[in-house]
């Protein structure tokens, strides 16, 4: 069984085909999907999904590159949507230096905020971190502080900023760039404590191998976790065990509703 913690099914790329997208996934082991949001939009439509399918389950939130496109409005549009049955986290949030950092003082304003509603409904933090490590240095003892779980997603960043994160008692996932020939990521994977290792496909995007250059999609997490057993000398069924478990424990599924089997 495996637990995709981090994917956008309400994106265009699923409109054609999302049925058949999620009944692959179930297919193949995959017992969750957890559907982040990135704006109010967004936030509604991954409600509306977790509402029409038992797998999927929402995070509604703010990502940093469409914080200047948010409203006070929306941002309290947003909050009246946590206590939705299915919510079981809050994001995704963090900071983006590489598409856009002219509203490098929003993203601050906008994650601390989210911060703030992840302590309030006591929800765990889905942290996106694109050349935005010294900005989210600032952050560490406000995370650390606020005592709320948390994941670092997608994870991509250098060595240093790994230790920085391995101290705190956040989990760690990475997309199928794990897979990519020459990744560094594989040597970061043996580095993390298997109870905080979570898996993510970070669909439609990052792909793994075989299927880079397609739309991702939740059926392949397999990849990834194949990748992670492949760099710690474990079996797939270790990694599918731990990492499911870890999942479960973090974003507390059963008592939203009921997971899928298993």
């Amino acid at each position: 069984m495996f637990i995709d913690t981090h994917a956008h099914l309400q994106l265009p790329p699923f409109d054609v085909d999302r049925d058949a997208v999620i009944q692959r996934a179930i297919d193949r082991g995959v017992i969750a999907i957890l559907t982040l949001a990135t704006d109010r939009r967004s936030s509604e439509q991954v409600l509306e999904l977790a509402d029409r399918y038992p797998i999927v389950y929402a995070g509604v939130g703010v990502h940093p590159c469409d914080v200047a496109q948010q409203s006070d409005v929306d941002l309290k549009a947003i909050h009246a949507l946590i206590d939705h049955p299915k919510v079981v986290a809050i994001g995704e949030t963090g900071i983006d230096c590489h598409w856009d950092c002219s509203h490098l003082d929003q993203q601050k304003a906008c994650l601390r905020l989210q911060l703030s509603w992840a302590m309030e409904k006591q929800l765990p933090l889905i942290i996106h971190n694109r050349k935005g490590t010294e900005q989210l240095r600032e952050f560490m003892p406000e995370l650390t502080q606020s005592q709320i779980p948390g994941v670092f997603h997608c994870f991509d960043a250098d060595s240093t900023w790994l230790n920085d994160v391995l101290t705190t008692a956040w989990s760690i996932s990475f997309a199928g760039n794990l897979t990519y020939p020459k990744s560094p990521l594989p040597d970061f994977s043996r580095r993390i404590p298997l109870d905080r290792l979570l898996l993510e496909t970070d669909s439609p995007y990052l792909p793994p191998v075989p299927y880079r250059g397609q739309r991702n999609e939740p059926a392949y997490i397999e990849m990834t976790a194949k990748a992670h057993a492949a760099a710690r000398g474990f079996s797939l069924d270790e990694i599918a065990n731990a990492t499911t478990k870890n999942a479960r424990r973090l974003f507390k599924f059963e008592t939203r509703r009921p997971l899928l089997s298993g």
